[in-house]
């Protein structure tokens, strides 16, 4: 598995892909909410299993600090350390332009899994395209 910054457009088609799969096929989200005025400003990233793209994530620079968006792995690659490698990517690139923290807002059935990888939760539950979630923080320094 392979996590790259997206740098080409077949790239951004990729993420972009998954993104569709997770997000509007498998979780009904409308594809206007998934694809917003954000796509442009934000850093894309993508996990391969060789050249098939299994995994996706965008952030934002925001400040002092990187918000991570959009992350989501195929069904078929849940539970293979697919998302973990996403966001070890984000917090290298967090790292290296000086940011001292990466916010996200997790669904709730996400949760477990950022607590696993040292983020905390930092809000009260909201909803958000239909879905409960909470933001969650991690400091980098």
């Amino acid at each position: 598995m392979n996590v790259v910054i997206a740098e080409t457009k077949g790239h951004y088609d990729n993420a972009l892909s998954v993104r569709y799969n997770v997000f509007v096929n498998e979780q009904n989200i409308s594809p206007e909410e998934e694809i917003d005025q954000y796509e442009k400003d934000a850093v894309h990233f993508v996990a391969y299993d060789e050249d098939m793209p299994i995994g996706a994530g965008r952030i934002r620079v925001i400040d002092n600090k990187v918000k991570a968006e959009r992350i989501c792995v195929l069904a078929s690659h849940r539970g293979k350390k697919v998302g973990q490698a996403i966001m070890a990517k984000i917090e290298d690139f967090a790292r290296n332009n000086d940011k001292t923290s990466v916010v996200l807002n997790a669904q709730m059935r996400a949760v477990p899994f950022y607590k696993r990888i040292a983020y905390k939760v930092t809000s009260d539950e909201f909803m958000d395209a239909g879905i409960p979630h909470v933001q969650m923080v991690k400091n980098l320094v």
